[in-house]
């Protein structure tokens, strides 16, 4: 059983990336949008309702996943520096690993000028509604940008979320040139080595 964690900022691609592994495994995918799109329509984005339960659906269907053993993909935009973020995605996974599962962590990155490309993708457009505001959409990843959502490759800046992903297998991948299917590819490259290594002696 295994929890794949798909992160990154807004428009690298977690969805599309996610969807295409899924379509060629056991994976199933559970995007973060798929909580965030009903509850805007009834609370609207960021409320303390909104808020309270966007956590909770997460962590259930989570939970339950967990308990049925299924292989799950969750993408997730996680603020590397926050420790109340790092604290609630290790909350989030705490029941596959409490169920003897696995956690594997891929990490995408892509500059700015592409992921506005994507940004406007009709696939994104399609799954995601809040997005179609294509002016607050825009200005919504390039707020972000002062957030730290990405590793630095060079180890030089530390963060809080480090120490977590020292336990797990993480696997940082730029898309700026790889096509979604290409970085699906590489990504289910990347589990198998892991199994292998899980069952060599």
């Amino acid at each position: 059983m295994q929890l794949l964690l798909i992160v990154g900022p807004p428009a690298v691609g977690k969805m599309s990336v996610g969807r295409r592994i899924a379509e060629r495994s056991d994976f199933r995918l559970f995007h973060n949008h798929h909580t965030i799109e009903p509850l805007v329509e009834v609370f609207g984005y960021g409320t303390p309702p909104f808020n309270i339960l966007n956590s909770e659906f997460r962590r259930r269907v989570v939970e339950e996943a967990a308990t049925h053993g299924i292989d799950l993909i969750f993408t997730y935009v996680w603020d590397l520096e926050d420790p109340a973020d790092t604290e609630a995605v290790r909350q989030l996974v705490t029941p596959y690993l409490g169920n003897r599962g696995q956690l594997a962590v891929v990490e995408l990155c892509a500059d700015l000028e592409e992921r506005l490309v994507r940004n406007r993708g009709e696939s994104r457009l399609a799954a995601k509604p809040t997005k179609r505001d294509l002016a607050w959409s825009e200005a919504n990843v390039r707020t972000l940008e002062g957030l730290v959502l990405n590793t630095d490759p060079s180890g030089m800046r530390s963060t809080p979320a480090d120490s977590f992903l020292a336990l797990h297998p993480h696997l940082r991948l730029d898309t700026n040139e790889l096509s979604e299917d290409d970085a699906a590819t590489a990504i289910l490259a990347w589990l198998a080595d892991l199994q292998r290594e899980d069952l060599d002696p």
